[in-house]
């Protein structure tokens, strides 16, 4: 039998799931190996493949989820990285935009930019907003920038140029002196590749974090393909988008800023694919960090507006500043550092914090026994008794609940002067607190009440947080998915192969005819057919789906819409109605007397694939034997003798509390909440007031 591997790594675990063609599941969950990824998704691999006894030529594909572009930015190791720019235009890595993160925070200061200002060269060439060349490029100005960035031993050029997006001549001449002067192996980026569309600091600075991972990325890749020929698996090798694609991993090599948010985009696919529900808050907890996104109408919220860094990873424009630009299609994420691993800490001030800071893998959490000292959210509620000693991982990781409990009393509860199980109670509340800002980023801050929607909690700690946060938001409704620990693997093999590409074409309706945007749109599809054979898909393989950003003329962001045809044309008064419906359901009004213009034309090409039902059953055990064990569940409600029970249990309703044990996760169903499984293996929970 074939199988699809969806391997998603994380900040402790690596997660790792194989799809047989009858739709039949093996689930399999390592610690993650920081030292060399590869490695450790290569022996996951093998180990696989030897308990389900298949061989590696069984293997069809590999989709793989990374956070090694993200790692790469948020702890500053990614290539020493050169730009050229336009004369003038050296300095817009620091100017940025006038947001800041913290608008009440004086000491705050905005992060350094990826590439010093040594690094900075500047050409003498000026092209208009229309595409005319206004000062011709003087390549003696590039060759010299060329001189001074080999003499700084810089291992990848970023090229962005004023208003390229309209005319790329003078970056692909540069590109090619850059190319001749520094050799074969230096890694270039053109803006006018990467995002040719306007906002010269956006699109700098994507160009920039192309740039900067593009070396990291590749090395990444032939690591990860040596390891895997070491134990005969030759299968092909896809790698999730931001955006919730897929695409080749040569093209992700040459695109790695496509990458930033590859691992938690899959989980949000999976649960659009199989939520019960149409409209879905998805919660993501896992070692490091937790993300939550929306899925509305069964449809996955994307952005092209997105920041990394900064503490909180998101695309609000309402809190934007923090971070590094990226322009990119990314799934709406917000991001924060709050996971099972995120390290319990008092500041100076004497008050509890839950990190940004993570145990990670190594030494990960004191109960781990790896040689960690600070206790971490993972101790707290192991604690509380939400976590069973001597069964996570299926009992493949034994938890050192004493360990915990000192290091929980020695740091934290002792300097505080309060009982244990109430300090791990108040761990737990800050972390959940914590990701309600996430939850509120997607939701509340797009215009969106959180209580119209189910929470749909997965990753190895979502389950255990997801009720106790549904409770803080007055939401009423939580799902819970099979395999939930390693739920992001699984929605791996459930995404499509996908690429996006844009193209500026700022103008208002009203001075333009349909035929002129569908010839805009001709050069779209020409240029996306290329990109899609050399992926090695005919014209048949695959559809094509038109988006256009609009807004109201004057104002200084857009909003993205579906772009209907009619008679062979763009359908400009449905545009115009589609964005209105946007706008007012975003912002809360319309603007209807205002002229409407287009900025960005968009294309995407997607290829969708049949893939088998999958099978119910769980793959793997779940709980030995069902021990109740006491567990606290805060001051209200104290102590309780708690029934530990598996999946299957839930076939018919049950009120909480009680504690649902599995491979992969465990779901804590607190008081005043009732579980029960759906037709299709989902646990349901819903507050019993709300019946």
């Amino acid at each position: 039998m074939k199988y699809r591997a969806g391997i998603d790594i994380g900040g402790t675990f690596t997660d790792l799931v194989l799809m047989g063609e009858d739709g039949s599941l093996h689930a399999e969950k390592l610690l993650t190996t920081p030292d060399d990824f590869g490695r450790g998704i290569a022996e996951g691999l093998a180990t696989s493949l030897a308990t389900i006894g298949a061989a590696p030529d069984d293997i069809e594909v590999i989709v793989h989820g990374t956070t090694v572009a993200t790692n790469a930015i948020l702890e500053a190791k990614g290539a020493r990285t050169g730009l050229i720019t336009t004369a003038g235009f050296r300095d817009v890595l620091e100017l940025r935009r006038l947001r800041i993160p913290e608008m009440y925070t004086l000491n705050w200061t905005k992060p350094l930019p990826l590439v010093p200002r040594r690094l900075r060269r500047e050409a003498t060439e000026k092209t208009g907003p229309r595409g005319e060349v206004r000062i011709p490029l003087d390549e003696a100005t590039v060759i010299a920038a060329c001189e001074r960035l080999t003499r700084e031993d810089v291992a990848a050029v970023a090229i962005a140029y004023l208003h390229s997006y309209a005319n790329p001549v003078h970056e692909k001449r540069s590109a090619e002196i850059v190319r001749d002067m520094m050799g074969p192996d230096i890694f270039i980026t053109c803006s006018s590749d990467i995002l040719p569309e306007i906002r010269e600091y956006e699109r700098t600075s994507t160009t920039v974090i192309n740039a900067y991972l593009g070396p990291i990325l590749t090395a990444y890749f032939s690591s990860l393909r040596r390891h895997l020929e070491s134990i005969g698996v030759s299968a092909p090798v896809q790698v999730m988008k931001s955006d919730g694609g897929v695409m080749s991993i040569g093209a992700a090599a040459d695109r790695p800023a496509y990458l930033v948010e590859s691992g938690p985009a899959a989980g949000v696919i999976g649960a659009a694919r199989l939520g019960a529900d149409s409209n879905n808050i998805t919660l993501d907890m896992g070692g490091t960090t937790a993300k939550a996104s929306m899925v509305e109408g069964g449809r996955i919220s994307r952005t092209g507006d997105y920041e990394v860094g900064a503490g909180i990873n998101l695309s609000s424009k309402l809190v934007m500043g923090g971070g590094y630009a990226l322009k990119l299609p990314v799934i709406d994420i917000s991001e924060i550092g709050a996971g099972g691993g995120s390290i319990v800490s008092l500041d100076r001030g004497g008050l509890l914090k839950v990190g940004p800071q993570s145990a990670g893998a190594l030494p990960g959490p004191v109960c781990y026994g790896g040689g960690g000292e600070d206790p971490t959210f993972t101790d707290s509620v192991l604690t509380l008794g939400f976590l069973n000693p001597g069964h996570l991982v299926g009992g493949s990781l034994e938890l050192d609940a004493d360990a915990a409990r000192d290091a929980l009393q020695k740091k934290i509860a002792g300097p505080l002067g309060h009982t244990l199980q109430d300090t791990a109670w108040g761990v737990y509340q800050v972390a959940c607190g914590t990701m309600v800002r996430a939850v509120k980023a997607v939701s509340t801050y797009r215009g969106r009440d959180p209580r119209d929607f189910s929470l749909f909690a997965f990753g190895g700690n979502g389950p255990v947080v997801a009720a106790e946060i549904a409770n803080l938001l007055d939401m009423t409704r939580v799902i819970i998915p099979p395999t939930p620990g390693v739920f992001s693997a699984y929605g791996l093999l459930l995404s499509d192969v996908e690429h996006e590409i844009s193209r500026a074409w700022l103008n208002r309706l009203t001075a333009v005819s349909p035929q002129d945007m569908e010839t805009a749109y001709d050069k779209l599809e020409a240029d996306i057919t290329a990109l899609m054979t050399s992926e090695g898909y005919a014209a048949g393989e695959y559809t094509l789906t038109r988006l256009a950003d609009l807004r109201y003329a004057g104002q200084a962001h857009e909003l993205t819409v579906d772009c209907a045809s009619r008679e062979g044309f763009p359908d400009f008064p449905a545009l115009i109605s589609a964005f209105g419906a946007e706008h007012e359901r975003t912002y809360g009004h319309q603007a209807e007397a205002e002229a409407v213009e287009c900025v960005t034309l968009r294309l995407i090409a997607r290829v969708t694939e049949d893939r088998p039902e999958r099978q119910i059953a769980p793959a793997r055990a779940a709980i030995k034997e069902p021990i109740p064990r006491m567990v606290y569940f805060g001051p209200d409600h104290g102590e309780v003798e708690t029934p530990v029970i598996d999946r299957p249990a839930l076939a018919h309703p049950r009120n909480g509390p009680m504690i649902v044990e599995e491979y992969d996760s465990t779901c804590v169903v607190p008081p005043g909440w009732q579980a029960e499984l759906d037709a299709t293996g989902n646990i349901v929970l819903t507050r019993e007031n709300d019946k």
